[in-house]
């Protein structure tokens, strides 16, 4: 199981980080392309890499477990494999902050400024920025931020592997009397 788990969670990981390295070389800073679409890119692109927790749980039924694997099992190999990509964006989104693009936790700042100021009253703005103010330092953490984008893809991996347990059990005793009757 450590094989196929490092294998699929290392192909997710692999799209998920590529695809954002790409988009930031090739397409545009997420400033450029604005953070509203930036951040539907972003969704997209974790969800579409955990395309690979549902096949390597299937992956694991099918070659190594004989054909048959129950929710819990199925479960736990979803979610082990959940675990290399939630690392590599958290490891992935530091290198972008501090690296690639240093200046991203202000401009993003700015940013949500500009929208409350456009969209609250100006007493309900006051009292944003106040709150915005106090959580600036906490976000600016670096292992806060390594923290948060974790739990982000752990989160969506997380549902999708509960999704992918569902759809993928096989309890052995109920396909083996199916696969006779039929035969």
């Amino acid at each position: 199981m450590k094989n196929l788990v490092l294998r699929y969670g290392l192909y997710s990981a692999g799209v998920m980080v590529g695809v954002f390295l790409f988009t930031f070389f090739f397409v545009a800073k997420e400033s450029e392309m604005g953070y509203k679409i930036a951040e539907i890119v972003g969704y997209s692109t974790i969800l579409l890499s955990m395309v690979f927790v549902f096949l390597g749980i299937k992956k694991y039924r099918d070659e190594n477990n004989g054909g048959s694997i129950s929710f819990g099992e199925a479960l736990k190999v979803g979610i082990l494999i959940v675990l290399i990509p939630s690392v590599a964006f958290g490891l992935y989104n530091l290198f972008y902050i501090e690296v690639l693009d240093p200046n991203f936790m202000e401009n993003y700042y700015q940013y949500s400024l500009e929208e409350y100021k456009a969209s609250l009253e100006p007493a309900d703005f006051e009292a944003m920025k106040a709150k915005m103010e106090k959580e600036k330092a906490m976000f600016q953490n670096t292992g806060m931020q390594f923290f948060l984008m974790f739990l982000t893809v752990f989160i969506i991996g997380f549902i999708v592997s509960l999704i992918s347990s569902m759809i993928l059990k096989r309890e052995k005793g109920v396909n083996d009397s199916f696969m006779e009757s039929n035969a």
